[in-house]
């Protein structure tokens, strides 16, 4: 695939994502915010690049509206599971799987992702926008998604604050696994909570592709 085309596929899904509705009343605690179209198109497509889409079972952790788990079922997987604690952004991703229009459906399930519910043999493809642990009490709160998805799947993709690449690549060698991609990545976030001051701001953040053993 040349460099055009893959240009294309990506601006291609992104478009297809664009229909995906966000979060009606974000909890701050829970650090949800609605993944960018244009981020989200852009790890699926890198993932359906290295073949980890495609006829593959994909887990969404903390999935919220859906983003990232609509961007895979576009992709032709086998499976695809969307997970997440909150259960009024999994109506919203339900909703937001008609308006996307996927072959593949897409199961919802409510769950802790430090203690999932289902567990598809750790041979599984994660995609996820895990909390960064920005929010005082949640701290960490990247880890333990990181820790599930070494329990459950084979590789991971998972976005995390800027200055993070210490961090991960520790992480994922002492716990059987290894960086094989890293990307950087603006991260677009609307005025939502009390606490942001603009109506807009946008972050830096990275893009880890993970294997685990």
């Amino acid at each position: 695939m040349t460099d055009g085309t893959a240009g294309a596929t990506r601006r291609r899904l992104a478009q297809e994502l664009a229909v995906v509705a966000g979060f009606e009343d974000p909890h701050a605690p829970l650090e949800q915010y609605h993944t960018p179209p244009d981020l989200a198109a852009h790890i699926v497509h890198v993932a359906d690049l290295n073949g980890d889409v495609e006829g593959r079972t994909v887990l969404d952790l903390g999935c919220g509206t859906g983003m990232l788990a609509l961007g895979a079922a576009l992709r032709g997987p086998e499976l695809v599971v969307g997970v997440d604690i909150d259960p009024a952004p999994l109506s919203t991703a339900r909703e937001n799987e008609r308006r996307v229009g996927a072959m593949t459906d897409v199961s919802w399930v409510r769950g802790d992702v430090t203690d999932l519910p289902l567990v598809p043999g750790g041979d599984a493809t994660v995609l996820m926008n895990p909390p960064f642990g920005a929010q005082s009490g949640n701290e960490g709160a990247d880890r333990a998604f990181l820790e599930a998805a070494a329990a459950v799947s084979s590789v991971s993709y998972s976005v995390h604050n800027a200055g993070s690449e210490s961090f991960v690549r520790a992480f994922a060698g002492d716990n059987g696994g290894q960086v094989t991609h890293a990307f950087a990545a603006e991260f677009e976030l609307p005025r939502q909570f009390e606490h942001h001051d603009s109506e807009t701001r946008s972050i830096d953040t990275e893009v880890y592709r993970i294997e685990w053993e």
